[in-house]
């Protein structure tokens, strides 16, 4: 399994419009966020997890062709606002049309209906995304050409939730600022985790990094990662200096190998 980071800024992506901070000033390229988003891809099958504003770059800079599925995490326009640009994988081999599946529970997918209404009409318009909508059941899990999924699900704030997808010994959560029991237990096993973390100090509606820390501590995977980061985690080079053994700081770009066993 491989795994792609093609984003792992928070909503308004990093550098700030107008901030003048020294991270969003920074020359670094691992202090360049683009909006969160993942590309996990195994036996054969490429899985787009959110496709927020910055879906097409993300498409463009890694040279995507195909894609075989998007799963969303949440409704929040910084992981949906980049739908619109399915068009080009469905057209990519006109007069071949491929469908575009996309996965989400189902405040999620009425909030995609509302949003791109144009897609699920029933007289549509020439060249309109081309558009499955797979409402899934939270507690369930569910298939992707073969590949089986286990949605996680986590507080995202007191008004909204989030789910995160489990594939084989691999978990992706993000826009977590809480996590019951009852579904970190599903994480039991998992050896490669992606966990938010959007700054150092507490959140409304995010992990901050010490609460991220804390879950991977009681998951124990081999291997963690942090992702969703606001500038205020401070220049990268620095902030992963502060994380413990075990845990890293992602960045857009990053690629690993996933041991699926």
């Amino acid at each position: 399994m491989k795994l792609t980071f093609l984003g792992t800024g928070t909503s308004q992506g990093v550098p700030v419009i107008g901030c003048q901070c020294e991270v969003c000033l920074s020359e670094d390229r691992h202090d360049k966020r683009l909006r969160t988003s993942a590309m996990v891809e195994v036996d054969g099958v490429r899985i787009i997890i959110d496709a927020g504003p910055d879906f097409r770059q993300q498409m463009l800079r890694e040279g995507v062709r195909h894609i075989d599925a998007i799963l969303l995490t949440h409704e929040h326009k910084d992981h949906t606002g980049g739908i619109d640009d399915v068009r080009a994988f469905n057209f990519v081999d006109y007069p071949i049309i491929h469908t575009t599946h996309i996965y989400a529970n189902k405040v999620t997918a009425d909030s995609v209906v509302k949003a791109f209404d144009y897609a699920f009409a029933k007289d549509k318009y020439r060249g309109v995304p081309v558009i499955e909508l797979h409402t899934i059941d939270e507690q369930q899990p569910f298939s992707v050409n073969g590949i089986e999924i286990t949605p996680i699900v986590g507080h995202h704030s007191s008004r909204f939730r989030s789910v995160g997808y489990r594939i084989g010994t691999f978990a992706y959560l993000t826009d977590f600022s809480s996590i019951d029991d009852t579904e970190v237990i599903k994480l039991e096993g998992v050896k490669t985790l992606v966990v938010n973390a959007l700054r150092w100090t507490k959140h409304d509606s995010h992990f901050s990094v010490d609460e991220a820390v804390a879950l991977i501590e009681r998951v124990r995977p081999d291997e963690a990662y942090i992702t969703h980061v606001a500038h205020e985690i401070g220049l990268h080079a620095e902030a992963e200096q502060r994380l413990p053994a075990g845990v890293k700081l992602a960045y857009d770009e990053l690629t690993i190998e996933i041991n699926e066993k």
